[in-house]
């Protein structure tokens, strides 16, 4: 093995060692302090929202949403099966049950053809992922929504910096998600954040994520509430991430581009689809593989790049199939065949800001020289 690709490493070139031993020094380690303050008005500008919630991490964030907008036992969400397990998770967690909805080939985000067919007079809401960084049709949806009296969360956890119609990723329905797991654009290890407009509700979520107590009375607890706050130190490290947006973002652009020029023209490999109307968040690099033109399969690509020191991961397992869903899903006679073909299809591949030009070539290479090995 000639060299080490890994999928993802966390891009910490900046302040952010000196805002978190600025943190420590100043002993406000926990969930208040200047730096969640900052972060909380910072990250208000990015996605172009009145108001931040900063909270423990991305599920958090959907499970708070939910119970800001008074989702209850007996309820059905609308949810893709297409993405990661904590969209639905967090239904549940509210006793809730997710309905799973195909996805549009055009975007592999939820599609809003299939969305009315799986309304039932039990359905509160929809959740629209914007999946691998690629914005859901986000008017289309919400026009649904309006005409059915259901609200819209945005679960916008793999999409800083994605914009719809020129209009920021997370700032595009009633509540809009977000993760800085380690793995995303920016991070803090663990982290999620709400956005949204609406100051009653922002007051709702700020009760609640604080243990019920009344913002404007200490000590005084109106709700029973959770304890969902993120930390001073958390956020000294997303208030650096921020500084370098533009630059962790325009590298992980490149590292896109180079991809894009490298795997080009391969027989039977796909990249992900781009909507007119969308400029993707440069999250994860997606290929699909039609094993009958490339000559191998999805898994018979992954282990040959393992074998070779290559990381890669493939797309989310649908939802629907999962033992936590699949009985309910079964009863339901979900259909979703557009879903199960992409997933069966695709994988990620490392996808960075501290990539070189030279791992980047070195990956796509070896998946050139492996699509001619028959």
């Amino acid at each position: 093995m000639s060299r080490k690709v890994v999928l993802a490493i966390p891009d910490l070139g900046g302040n952010e060692e000196k805002y978190v031993s600025d943190a420590v020094r100043s002993s406000w380690i926990s969930s208040t302090g200047g730096y969640v303050n900052r972060f909380e008005k910072e990250f208000s500008e990015f996605t172009g929202t009145q108001h931040t919630a900063s909270v423990c991490n991305g599920t958090v964030a959907l499970h708070l949403a939910l119970l800001a907008l008074d989702v209850r036992p007996g309820d059905e969400v609308l949810v893709p099966s297409l993405t990661y397990i904590a969209t639905a998770n967090a239904v549940r967690y509210v006793g809730a049950e997710p309905v799973f909805v195909d996805v549009d080939p055009d975007t592999w985000c939820i599609s809003p053809a299939q969305l009315e067919k799986s309304i039932t007079r039990r359905t509160k809401g929809i959740i629209a992922v914007d999946l691998y960084g690629h914005p859901a049709d986000m008017d289309a949806i919400n026009h649904i929504a309006a005409v059915n009296g259901l609200w819209v969360v945005e679960d916008a956890a793999e999409a800083h910096s994605a914009t719809y119609k020129g209009r920021p990723a997370g700032g595009l329905a009633k509540i809009g998600t977000f993760s800085f797991y380690g793995n995303k654009i920016l991070t803090c290890g663990e982290g999620g954040s709400l956005s949204l407009n609406d100051p009653s509700l922002y007051l709702r979520i700020k009760t609640l994520r604080g243990q019920g107590m009344d913002p404007n009375r200490r000590y005084y607890f109106p709700v029973t509430g959770y304890n969902f706050r993120l930390t001073n130190v958390a956020c000294a490290l997303l208030c650096a991430q921020l500084e370098r947006k533009d630059e962790i973002i325009a590298r992980r652009h490149a590292v896109f581009k180079r991809y894009q020029e490298k795997l080009q023209g391969i027989a039977g490999l796909g990249f992900q689809p781009v909507a007119e109307w969308a400029s993707p968040a440069p999250w994860m690099f997606c290929l699909t593989v039609n094993a009958h033109v490339f000559g191998h399969t999805r898994d018979e690509m992954m282990k040959y790049l393992d074998d070779n020191g290559v990381e890669t991961r493939p797309f989310f397992i649908p939802l629907h199939t999962l033992p936590p869903f699949r009985q309910e899903s079964a009863m339901r006679k979900e259909f979703l065949p557009e879903t199960e073909k992409i997933a069966a299809s695709g994988l990620n591949l490392p996808t960075h800001s501290m990539l070189t030009e030279e791992d980047i070539d070195y990956v796509c290479e070896l998946i050139r020289n492996y699509s001619v090995t028959r």
